[in-house]
């Protein structure tokens, strides 16, 4: 190998490009391949193997994930009430326990025909930016609020106080056809609001429907170092390929300045801590010392004058052992590795160029928020970038730098254990994708090239495929 392809391995590596005997083998796993977060990696396959604390994590050091875990999982109740520690609910919100989004720390789904909520689906809300104070408020935000709502429909709410709204799904079905002449049916979501509570929404009101993504393995995501993120986008610019990933710049609370964004659907939030600020205030009603108000809008006058379950109403404490707890949520370690099959699904992953923007492996930072997260050698399949997913898959809902069109390629580990884990197979932003066929169809835009040589793939191929993601 000559010197200066020596010298750049690590860095090829890390951003999970090929390179001479760098490139991926597809005759044999790789060395360390089925230990997706390195040593952190949990060998639990059940229907609770999102929910295990990463394998090198100390017994001592499970005490406080054990802790987070109760706070992640027990619901939260109304102001006033003797349960001090979790009081201070609402008045309007989606949800009353994290783990009624993210069940047993999985994935969520659309809401079913006729449910009265829609629980672990969010839908977000904006209007279009037109004035010098909406330009303000998206250096901060990302987005203009919508003026009655917010950013966030909260469809539930304590007694004597009213919902903010019904989500509704419909679907509208179309079909694609393989080369081979075989024919998938896809469906399309139709959102639809009613009961509004609050009066009509602004009548260029911007929608984004959103189910609870899983929670393994954010912590190692947020150890990625920000050079390695970066150098991939720019890999990507300079490949010609079409795909050109582009980094989110969101703002940092904590810190008062705009970075990187890794969190979300979108890439809107910068760091594990914020991200749970966020969940804490939009999803369930609750303060935080870093969001210390409730968002009720100046329309929704009994939301605030509501009774506060403290100032915050989630401890500084709290938060603590909440974020411990979701960043050291254990990735499963992939099955069926060495399997010929899934070995060939795997070269069929890489050849129809599914892997530019699913990046297999990187390696986190030396100074992680936790040593269990540092220097290890993880397999997300993600870049933690923003690429165009086509008209298909557009929300029309900028966040930040993120546009319409864009989202933040999901991490693809534990894909092969939604079903043991959720009890469904629904993928995509919305779960519109009833399986992960339907999933990859969908891809448009700067995946459209990908898409197109799926397409050409015979049965043998699919079938292999698909064999390659249920193994991760």
């Amino acid at each position: 190998m000559h010197a200066k392809l020596r010298r750049l391995s690590p860095l090829l590596l890390t951003l999970g490009l090929a390179a001479c005997d760098q490139a991926p083998h597809f005759d044999r796993a790789e060395p360390g391949e089925a230990l997706s977060a390195g040593t952190a990696s949990v060998r639990q396959y059940d229907r609770n193997a999102f929910a295990q604390p990463s394998a090198n994590l100390s017994g001592a050091r499970r005490v406080d994930f054990a802790a987070g875990n109760s706070f992640f999982r027990n619901p939260w109740v109304a102001a006033p009430a003797t349960t001090t520690a979790r009081d201070g609910l609402g008045p309007l919100f989606n949800t009353n326990a994290c783990q009624n989004c993210h069940v047993r720390d999985g994935r969520g789904h659309p809401p079913a025909p006729g449910a009265s909520n829609a629980v672990s689906m969010l839908v977000r809300l904006s209007i279009p930016a037109t004035t010098e104070e909406h330009g303000r408020l998206l250096e901060r935000l990302g987005v203009v609020p919508e003026p009655v709502y917010g950013t966030q429909l909260q469809d539930m709410a304590n007694p004597g106080f009213t919902p903010e709204g019904r989500v509704r799904v419909d679907y509208r079905s179309e079909r694609v056809r393989f080369a081979d002449g075989h024919e998938v049916e896809l469906r399309k979501p139709v959102l639809r609001i009613d009961r509004l509570g609050y009066g009509p929404l602004h009548p260029q009101t911007l929608f984004s429907a959103r189910i609870a993504p899983p929670m393994i393995g954010l912590g190692l995501l947020e150890a990625i170092p920000e050079e390695a993120i970066l150098a991939n986008a720019e890999a990507q610019k300079r490949s010609g390929t079409g795909v050109a990933g582009q980094p989110n710049r969101v703002w940092d609370a904590t810190h008062g300045r705009t970075v990187l964004g890794r969190f979300g659907w979108k890439a809107g939030q910068p760091s594990l801590n914020q991200q749970n600020a966020h969940a804490f205030s939009a999803d369930l009603g609750l303060t935080t010392s870093l969001l210390p108000h409730d968002e009720c809008t100046a329309a929704q006058s009994l939301c605030r004058e509501a009774p506060s379950g403290g100032e915050p109403e989630v401890s500084d404490n709290i938060m603590r052992l909440m974020l411990f707890y979701t960043r050291n949520l254990g990735v499963p370690a992939r099955r069926n590795v060495e399997d010929p099959q899934v070995l060939r699904g795997k070269g069929l992953f890489h050849q129809a160029g599914c892997a530019q923007c699913h990046t297999p492996q990187f390696t986190t930072a030396a100074e992680a928020a936790e040593p269990e997260l540092a220097n290890q050698v993880i397999r997300p399949y993600t870049d933690l970038l923003l690429h165009d997913m086509g008209e298909g898959l557009a929300d029309g809902r900028p966040e930040f730098l993120a546009s319409g069109r864009q989202w933040r390629t999901a991490p693809l580990w534990g894909i092969g254990l939604t079903e043991t884990v959720s009890g469904h197979t629904q993928f995509l932003h919305d779960g519109r994708a009833r399986n992960l066929l339907e999933a990859i169809l969908w891809h448009g835009g700067e995946a459209e090239a990908a898409r197109q040589q799926v397409l050409r793939f015979n049965a043998e191929q699919r079938d292999a495929l698909l064999a390659f993601l249920n193994s991760l």
